[in-house]
């Protein structure tokens, strides 16, 4: 017989600043309860089969793949969300582009598109927080739009629209208050692409040319065009980028155009507005 606290001592993680939540996350998952069902029953018993299921689930993880794919879900902001191997894994740090467009528009009317959404996080989280906004989420990806669609679905947002684009390409003459995206800008030669549970991500939404600006030089470029007088454009970058970002947005006319810093002191979006 086997017990919840063996088993979590038991889990021989590699040693990180998550292994310990990692261990729980999986171990509640083969359970089917809460992490804080295992803090209080402590003592229960394990069947063999749930012990089998979490054993597995460790063998993954030790091979570095992440807790998300493993388990299919992801929170973001106030969302469970389902994710999946062709969707990059939505991270705390791109919560900052869901406050600052909540900030930058009213809670009347608008309209918002939201480019390259992956699973559909940022523009489920702003659809769920705003309801008389219609959020338009594309991907160029077909698995990751009906991915974002379960998620829509799931979560009854009758109120965002997801499509198939790559970028503006379906959208021909539409217009938008705000325009949102977390591109893939990770240079193709950075060491970091072969480390951690990148090694797990699709290239497809982390790698951008050489030095990864080029999805983010396109998106500055043909924005104006999509963009309401007074709109908004409003990017996630590398934090060794929001200069470069903040040149090219001037240079396609935008105003306003500043940056802003994540809790770990870097320069983590950047955004500018059409001119009136």
């Amino acid at each position: 017989m086997t017990i919840i606290a063996s088993l979590l001592r038991a889990a021989d993680l590699p040693d990180s600043p998550t292994a310990r939540l990692d261990a729980e996350l999986l171990l509640a998952a083969a359970l089917g309860k809460s992490r804080s069902y295992l803090h209080t029953w402590p003592e229960k018993i394990v069947s063999s089969e749930d012990a089998l299921i979490f054993s597995g689930y460790l063998q993954r993880r030790r091979t570095g793949e992440p807790v998300a794919y493993i388990l299919g879900q992801q929170g973001f902001w106030k969302l469970d969300l389902e994710v999946a191997p062709h969707t990059l894994i939505p991270r705390p740090e791109t919560e900052m582009l869901v406050d600052a467009a909540l900030e930058l528009l009213p809670p009347g009317l608008a309209k918002v598109l939201d480019l390259g959404t992956g699973s559909g996080a940022i523009a489920l989280a702003l659809a769920s927080e705003r309801a008389a906004w219609h959020v338009t989420a594309v991907d160029r990806v077909l698995e990751a739009v009906a991915l974002a669609e379960r998620n829509r679905q799931r979560l009854h947002l009758d109120n965002a629209t997801v499509l198939s684009s790559h970028w503006f390409s379906a959208l021909q003459d539409q217009t938008f208050n705000l325009i949102i995206s977390n591109p893939p800008y990770i240079a193709e030669t950075d060491p970091h692409l072969m480390a951690g549970d990148v090694r797990f991500e699709p290239a497809s939404a982390l790698v951008a040319g050489h030095d990864g600006l080029d999805d983010l030089r396109l998106i500055i470029a043909q924005a104006p065009a999509h963009l309401d007088s007074g709109g908004w454009l409003l990017l996630e970058h590398g934090y060794d980028q929001a200069a470069n970002v903040r040149q090219l947005l001037l240079s396609q006319g935008f105003e306003e155009v500043h940056s802003r810093i994540d809790l770990g002191g870097h320069e983590r979006i950047s955004l500018g507005r059409r001119p009136c």
